[in-house]
């Protein structure tokens, strides 16, 4: 047998009787799985990972069989084809993996609790009970659960509870579903519950160390998500529940388990009374994306994961589709821009970047398809366009007839397309492989040439990148009647741009509403033009303006130095995007200078000049009435004062620290985390550190964990490093989920960067034995290629992964960020005596404007 064959070409299971009795005490899982299905071969597979099998029966007589661990593979020999029912009797540990059935950890008053869930996707329900675990094998399922239970714990699972006998809970038969949806969950939990106009019933589910408060903000967008797409999809929520369940130890953000939705905690409660807006925004997100699921991934799944991408990127699109109508006071499409099409534009310009459609059989690489900024940011950037070209009445036309076509089933994207195709009557396949098949994404330059206002479409890359002549079909949205909707050749020319110029009477722009995959590079002359008119731009074409010349500065087709002077442009504005784009570019510009310098010195009175009248407008303390704007901007601008070390708002900070200090926790939660920052690194003391340690270990408060953890990693003092670097491998403190965030917290604080380097290669056995296996783990090496800078730490990081780099799942991350760095660590060296200079002549001039 190949090593990769898909098991479900030799047997192909109808239904699970799926019976598991789970030992807290002991860590020990018994179980007994009978599956009924199809043999097509004599000879069939089964997946298992971990499972200690006692005996196999078909039809009541035991049959051979052979464990091969390296295929976590089941090989039965069943000697006959045709209808089979198998009987599978286990055991297996209870891991703290966060994969298959796992306890999740938490306290209660000083009392240490645990509930249990699961995490089946992508293939650990297989370290669960026996199953073929892909997801073209789907089948129903009935589900029975017995554990060491006591008075007052709840079960869950994707359908509901109908009878418990002798201890043992059994739930309803499931639709028709792969094994990487199936969930259930038991413990010491709180819920609220809610219904549907149609009628299906909403619940939220926690912890008792939460507030029952903290579960209302969940419960309503849980409802009003499931009621618009009902309405959207013109399809019913296929189950009779969906419950949202908030897990204390959860690796990813979130899993869409049909019926049974599970969270990371921080992305499912909150505190209603003191949550930003931001954070809500999260939060809502988050929830509309896994429920969008619940029909595009769940009633109609992938047929393998090479289109993982399906599953993803729609969602993505949806949630802020869904968040729109439900919360349009939010512009929730402005936190699109910032977020989603910033990291696709980002990513994506790497050479050797991953296709949004990638083919792939190897286990250990499914998960590295997990690239947020591809299958699920570009992913949902090209739908976005693709939404654009359709609209919604064919969009919505075209989904209803793809879930008649394949519900309970599978598909892949050609089956979207054609539907989607069949609806507009446009062939939507032929413009969207350009875009699927193909990493990357083009610059079009515009140009004036002999008059001719002519257009140029060429692979960008940030850093070296071989140009093999990719073409793409590229949706222009420009702002002149003469830009054809679709640039399909590689130059197009578009007429005499003095006659176009003057019949528009408006600077010539590309890319209108930014929802298209591609960046614009203008000439000076055309440049030049939109700058004089930059002020009448909408916020989104200020955004888009930074955004494309941030771009253009990292891809080395534009200096740095040009944009220091154009800054000044943004500075006042009052659109969060325009200030969140604003103070990225600056950002970017701290790579160029040192610690402690004078070029430093510079950067931060730039810095300071660019938001001291923010600062002076916003205040410190939301004020009743203001705009959404306001809230989302206030903390950017006050992060960047402080940065700029302004002497008046680092006291002012303090000063809050000082007033709020007996109940950290209650500060204003959009400026948590820089009052808490500020006084770590300018009042700082090893009481403080200790302080605020202890806050995080016993807050079920996640927001404020959070801001604690970004807090206390940013202390200059070597001692209190240590001491936290100390905690990294103590679940106590730092749970495995949220290692990530601390260590890039220490990695990234100039006075703990080697201590956190130090201990990621001292301890890399330790973290995979951790978290390896886990979606989550290859961004440990993301977050290393995200800060450093300078050729030592390049040669560092290339001797320790080098080694690494044929490890399955590992490879394309490790040749990925080698590249980012080079690209970082070159750009510096070329840019950096311009750049500094450009910030000095800045300061010098005063920046004229400024006050």
């Amino acid at each position: 047998m190949a090593e990769f064959t898909h098991f479900y070409e030799t047997f192909q299971p109808e239904h699970y009787n799926v019976y598991i009795d789970v030992n807290r005490e002991t860590k020990l899982i018994s179980g007994q799985t009978t599956i009924t299905g199809d043999a097509k071969k004599s000879t069939i597979s089964i997946h298992q990972k971990d499972l200690d099998v006692s005996s196999i029966l078909a039809a009541d007589e035991d049959v051979p069989f052979t464990v091969e661990p390296a295929t976590d593979e089941i090989r039965i020999d069943l000697g006959k084809t045709g209808a089979t029912t198998l009987t599978i009797t286990y055991t297996a540990p209870l891991t703290d993996s966060m994969m298959g059935i796992y306890p999740s950890y938490y306290e209660v008053d000083g009392v240490k609790k645990q509930i249990i869930g699961t995490q089946f996707e992508t293939n650990f329900a297989r370290q669960a009970f026996p199953c073929v675990d892909e997801p073209e094998a789907k089948a129903t399922f009935d589900l029975a659960i017995k554990y060491d239970e006591k008075p007052g714990e709840t079960t869950l699972s994707n359908m509901p509870e109908i009878k418990v006998e002798n201890g043992v809970h059994y739930f309803d038969t499931t639709v028709r579903m792969s094994t990487y949806l199936i969930a259930f969950a038991f413990g010491d939990l709180q819920s609220k519950m809610t219904e549907t106009k149609s009628g299906v019933k909403i619940g939220v589910f926690a912890t008792k160390a939460h507030q029952a408060k903290e579960l209302d903000f969940a419960l309503d967008i849980a409802k009003r998500s499931i009621e618009f797409y009902e309405d959207f999809y013109q399809t019913p929520y296929p189950l009779p529940h969906s419950w949202q369940l908030a897990l204390p130890d959860f690796s990813a953000g979130a899993m869409e388990n049909w019926g049974l939705v599970t969270y990371r905690e921080a992305y499912l409660v909150l505190d209603p009374d003191n949550t930003s807006l931001e954070m809500k925004q999260l939060v809502a997100t988050v929830i509309a994306h896994e429920l969008a699921h619940q029909w595009f991934g769940d009633l109609v799944t992938m047929k393998w994961w090479d289109d993982l991408w399906l599953n993803e990127s729609f969602a993505n699109m949806m949630e802020y589709v869904a968040i729109d109508a439900l919360q349009p006071d939010w512009h929730i499409w402005e936190m699109f821009q910032t977020s989603e099409a910033a990291a696709a534009l980002q990513r994506d310009a790497t050479d050797g970047v991953q296709s949004v459609h990638v083919n792939v059989e190897n286990p250990a690489e499914i998960d590295a398809l997990f690239d947020g900024a591809i299958v699920y940011a570009k992913g949902a950037r090209l739908l976005v366009m693709v939404r654009a070209l359709l609209g919604d009445d064919a969009l919505r036309e075209g989904l209803k007839n793809y879930f008649a076509a394949h519900h309970y089933g599978n598909a892949t994207g050609a089956d979207l397309w054609s539907a989607l195709g069949a609806a507009s009557h446009l062939d939507v396949g032929a413009i969207m492989n350009s875009w699927l098949e193909q990493p990357g994404y083009p610059v079009v330059s515009a140009s004036v040439v002999n008059g001719q206002l002519t257009l140029k479409q060429q692979q960008f890359f940030v850093g070296e990148g071989e140009e093999v002549g990719r073409k793409w079909q590229i949706p222009l949205n420009g702002n002149y009647k003469a830009v054809p909707a679709l640039m399909t050749d590689k130059e197009v020319q578009l007429g005499d741009y003095a006659k176009l110029r003057q019949e528009n009477g408006q600077p010539f722009r590309l890319n209108i509403g930014n929802n298209s995959h591609f960046i614009v590079k203008y000439d000076e002359t055309l440049q030049a033009d939109i700058l004089a008119h930059v002020a009448e731009l909408d916020p989104i074409s200020q955004l888009q303006l930074l955004q494309d010349l941030r771009l253009l500065a990292e891809g080395r087709q534009i200096s740095f130095a040009a944009i220091v002077p154009l800054l000044e442009k943004f500075a006042d504005s009052e659109s969060n995007v325009v200030a969140t784009l604003l103070y990225r570019v600056t950002n970017d510009l701290k790579k160029f200078v040192t610690p402690d310098s004078a070029a430093e010195k510079n950067l931060q009175a730039l810095i300071d000049r660019l938001s001291v009248s923010q600062i002076a407008r916003l205040g410190l303390k939301p004020t009743a009435g203001e705009s959404n704007d306001d809230q989302l901007t206030r903390p950017v601008v006050l992060g960047a004062s402080l940065y700029a070390k302004n002497p008046e708002t680092i006291a002012a900070v303090h000063e809050l620290f000082v007033a709020n200090h007996d109940n950290l926790v209650n500060l204003s939660a959009d400026i948590r985390v820089y009052v808490l920052m500020n006084e770590v690194k300018n009042y700082g003391t090893p009481e403080l550190i200790d302080e605020l340690l202890n806050d995080y270990r016993q807050s079920s408060d996640a927001s404020y964990k959070q801001s604690i953890c970004a807090a206390v990693t940013t202390t200059p003092d070597p001692k209190m490093i240590a001491k936290i670097v100390a905690e990294f491998e103590n679940a106590a403190t730092v749970k495995p989920q949220d290692l990530r965030a601390w260590f890039r917290g220490i990695l990234n604080n100039n006075h703990g960067q080697q201590a956190a380097w130090d201990w990621i290669r001292n301890d890399w056995q330790w973290l995979e034995d951790t978290v390896g296996g886990d979606m989550e783990f290859t961004t440990f090496i993301t977050v290393i290629a995200g800060i450093f800078r300078t050729p030592e730490r390049l040669a560092e990081f290339k001797a320790f992964f080098e080694p690494k780099i044929n490890t399955p799942g590992l490879t394309r991350e490790i040749k990925m960020d080698t590249k980012v760095i080079e690209t970082r660590v070159n750009l510096i060296e070329a840019e950096k005596t311009a750049v500094n200079g450009a910030i000095a002549l800045a300061v010098e001039k005063g920046i004229i404007g400024f006050n």
